[in-house]
């Protein structure tokens, strides 16, 4: 089954959002995505945890919350601080995986309904924690009503993003799929919270997932953290790059559109030299690329993935086989595609022995590479 994929932009408020053809029950409720996976980002969750800690003052009498915990991932870090934790997560085979790490975790899709629960039996976050989730909610206001509600009136609310104006610079256009809803710029960002008693009062900007947003929010009865320069600074970016205007969002569209030519020619001029063309990963963002080029198992004969969830399974529509990372030792293409961009240093790192016979990786986003 196929759905059209078409983004809108709001002129009001300039929250970026796609139409929603399928439930969410049906795309979270077995998902295959596990975070751990991809040892970059367990080193950034690492590092996220001491750094909260520290800022914060966590320890024992403090209580962290996640929404969308996925496999246990970050707060395992939490867990060996002995910080006491609960994840919430409505993917029932990602949640088992994380209560085998130790982490406390309540099968739900997240709202207000979970929120008000929580918060009756006196379980409110001094930290609460939102990574790569609000992209994938399709009621926004139950959703950030809800992490106002399980928030305590002097706790911390992070939330990290992938930014829309990194998206639109370096024409991230594959990260635009149904599993995500929106997509958010600080601008939105800082309407959406204000709209239920939330304050945004810093920003960090990441290199995470093609480029990110970690926002920091409070109540916004509380007396406590100000507004930093660097809040300043991303609006001011986000202003400058006509966020705020629908002429941004126009051109971007030009721009994807001469991306889906040279990606298609190199792949075509490839085929005829008779070089072989593989995949590395099996993203979501995948479908998105394959799908807007035209590009099947002509073109690329496989793809692999570390996930043994997605091995032996296909890329959705082309039906491009998943298999175990060997399979590239066995079959020494001329050419890696990774899929996955935002991982290429990691997994070039891993597969140098594609070298041995002149192999050489392909990158997709933002323009065709060849390393």
């Amino acid at each position: 089954m196929y759905y059209p994929l078409h983004v809108y932009v709001c002129e009001q408020c300039w929250l970026v959002q796609l139409e929603e053809y399928e439930r969410p029950e049906n795309i979270f409720t077995d998902y295959p995505y596990f975070a751990s996976f991809s040892d970059s980002w367990l080193r950034h969750c690492e590092r996220y945890c001491k750094e909260m800690t520290a800022r914060l003052g966590l320890d024992e009498r403090s209580f962290v919350a996640e929404v969308a915990s996925n496999d246990g991932y970050l707060l395992q870090y939490f867990v060996h601080a002995r910080i006491p934790v609960l994840g919430i997560e409505p993917a029932a085979n990602v949640a088992r995986a994380a209560v085998e790490k130790g982490v406390p975790t309540l099968v739900r899709f997240f709202g207000t309904e979970v929120a008000n629960e929580l918060a009756a039996a006196g379980r409110t976050a001094d930290l609460l924690i939102g990574n790569n989730v609000l992209a994938q909610v399709p009621d926004l206001n139950d959703f950030v009503e809800g992490l106002s509600i399980l928030l305590k009136p002097e706790g911390v609310l992070t939330v990290e993003f992938p930014h829309l104006l990194r998206l639109i610079e370096l024409n991230e256009f594959d990260t635009i799929y149904h599993e995500h809803f929106s997509y958010f710029s600080l601008i939105s960002t800082i309407k959406i919270m204000a709209a239920h008693g939330l304050r945004v009062f810093d920003v960090e900007e990441l290199k995470s997932h093609g480029g990110s947003l970690r926002i920091f929010a409070c109540r916004a009865t509380s007396q406590a953290n100000s507004p930093t320069p660097a809040l300043r600074k991303v609006m001011q970016d986000e202003v400058a790059a006509g966020l705020d205007t629908i002429e941004s969002y126009q051109g971007f569209a030009l721009q994807v559109r001469q991306t889906k030519f040279e990606f298609v020619e190199f792949l075509l001029n490839a085929s005829k030299q008779g070089k072989s063309i593989v995949g590395y990963g099996a993203p979501g963002k995948s479908a998105t690329l394959l799908h807007y080029c035209g590009v099947g198992r002509d073109l690329i004969q496989y793809t692999v993935d570390r996930s043994t969830y997605k091995q032996g399974r296909h890329l959705p529509g082309n039906r491009i086989p998943i298999h175990h990372p060997d399979r590239i030792r066995e079959t020494k293409p001329d050419y890696v595609l990774i899929l996955p961009w935002n991982l290429k240093d990691e997994i070039m790192q891993q597969l140098q022995y594609i070298r041995e016979w002149g192999g050489r990786f392909v990158v997709p986003i933002p323009r065709v590479a060849v390393y």
